[in-house]
């Protein structure tokens, strides 16, 4: 099987690696404007006597033409850029007859994904967005609660990839794009209240929530994207669903301050003659210590990336995971909660962030494991799930009808009275996988 991953940072680098760890894969090919920065843990497989199954392509994605000759003769495509690629690169899969999967990350776009459902299926095709952590793994682990109850009340998404050393202004360190960055604390989040669709705004209704130490405690704060199609697929059947964003107190309201200021903008604005977006100016501008540097490959120029590295340690990062569901199973009340930890092993190569941010089902399609079609792994039914909950080593689960621990229930402390009694007959969830 030969694959092409579309986009050479840190997500597409570590699928990289796990593709590389298969012998049934008969080449990688990483394709992005930069391939003179590369990580160590690729590096191995391009020295003198290496396999040579890691080839590395220059390529702008904006280049339909030339992004298509790429795809040419390749059985699956991983696209781990920005989000707003993701539909031409899907589109661009399916005309080169390969297997597509992506990071997600707007809703939007995936409804438009799905429109190519048709194609894919007359040519036998696997389509599958939204293949991140949030959105990804943690609306898999969601759905894998919901379909272990009988009815569901409550299900309630905590997500945060987090340094471990945390250092002002920001305390945190953009491992992904900093443009989907600012698309979720710029874009409304939809959950659901009272089985209904309510639109929060982002970065709003903060709250506390504790982890054991050394985390300890967090803020949690409403953000776009992750949750995705979820809540519009179970509207009506379950009557909370909600997704937050996990990161260290105070960033929120940093970042409140930061949007109200106009700096999240796109809209270009007139500065001493020359029209700039605010956005693009807050994206070049960053502060050193929120952004995770890559070092120039050997034989590389070194550029701006390559002097702030010498500046910013180098801060092991933390995923955290919290999904919980609560309903009833054999007519008793039911609670699973299911807790998510990964941290940096210096062994790993920096990788912990990527694999569990970038878990993909690529090798699924060309396999024959993944049905043809489109839709999120969340929806392709049980066999297909664990295609991306396998390899998160560190996933621990627990269900038991008593109610949830004193932790869950502070950050459960809104709960209606319907969490509290079976609810109607309408609310009852009758979600299956592949509906």
């Amino acid at each position: 099987m030969k694959f092409l991953v579309l986009g050479g940072g840190a997500q597409g680098t570590a699928a990289a690696f796990d593709l590389l760890q298969h012998g049934d894969v008969e080449g990688v090919v990483v394709a992005d404007r930069d391939v003179n920065r590369l990580p160590p843990f690729l590096e191995r497989h391009l020295r003198p006597g290496a396999p040579g199954r890691l080839e590395l392509m220059r390529l702008d994605a904006s280049d339909h033409a030339a992004v298509a000759q790429a795809m040419a003769g390749k059985d699956a495509v991983l696209c781990a850029l920005p989000y707003f690629f993701n539909y031409d690169m899907a589109a661009l899969a399916l005309a080169a007859r390969a297997h597509y999967s992506d990071l997600g990350g707007n809703t939007e776009i995936v409804e438009r994904q799905r429109a190519l459902d048709g194609e894919a299926v007359q040519n036998r095709l696997s389509v599958i967005p939204d293949c991140g952590l949030a959105p990804g793994m943690v609306n898999i682990l969601a759905q894998a609660g919901i379909d272990a109850l009988e009815w569901v009340d409550a299900v309630r998404l905590y997500v945060g990839g987090l340094p471990q050393h945390p250092r002002p202004p920001l305390n945190y360190h953009i491992v992904y794009s900093l443009e989907g960055v600012i698309d979720y604390y710029m874009t409304p989040s939809v959950v659901l209240e009272g089985g209904r669709l309510v639109t929060k705004q982002a970065l709003s209704d903060i709250e506390e929530v504790r982890f054991p130490e050394p985390v300890g405690t967090l803020e949690a704060f409403h953000t776009a994207g992750g949750v995705s199609t979820m809540p519009y697929r179970h509207q009506g059947k379950i009557p909370e669903m909600v997704y937050k964003t996990l990161r260290y107190p105070g960033h929120a309201r940093i970042m409140e301050a930061i949007r109200e200021l106009g700096l999240f903008e796109r809209t270009p604005i007139r500065v001493n003659g020359q029209h700039v977006a605010p956005r693009d100016v807050l994206i070049q501008a960053r502060h050193p210590a929120s952004h995770r540097w890559r070092s120039p490959r050997r034989g590389g120029a070194p550029g701006g990336g390559a002097r702030l590295a010498g500046r910013c340690s180098a801060d092991p990062p933390l995923r955290r995971a919290r999904p919980l569901r609560r309903g009833a199973r054999d007519h008793r009340d039911d609670a699973h909660h299911r807790l998510l930890a990964r941290r940096h092993r210096a062994d790993a190569g920096g990788r912990a962030r990527a694999r569990v941010r970038g878990a993909h089902p690529g090798r699924g399609g060309p396999g024959g494991r993944v049905h043809p079609g489109i839709g999120p792994a969340r929806d392709r039914g049980r066999q297909e799930r664990g295609l991306l909950t396998t390899g998160a080593p560190g996933a621990r689960a627990s269900s038991a009808r008593r109610p949830p621990p004193p932790a869950i229930r502070t950050v459960s402390s809104a709960t209606s009275a319907a969490t509290r009694s079976s609810p109607s007959a309408s609310m009852r969830s009758q979600s299956s996988l592949g509906r």
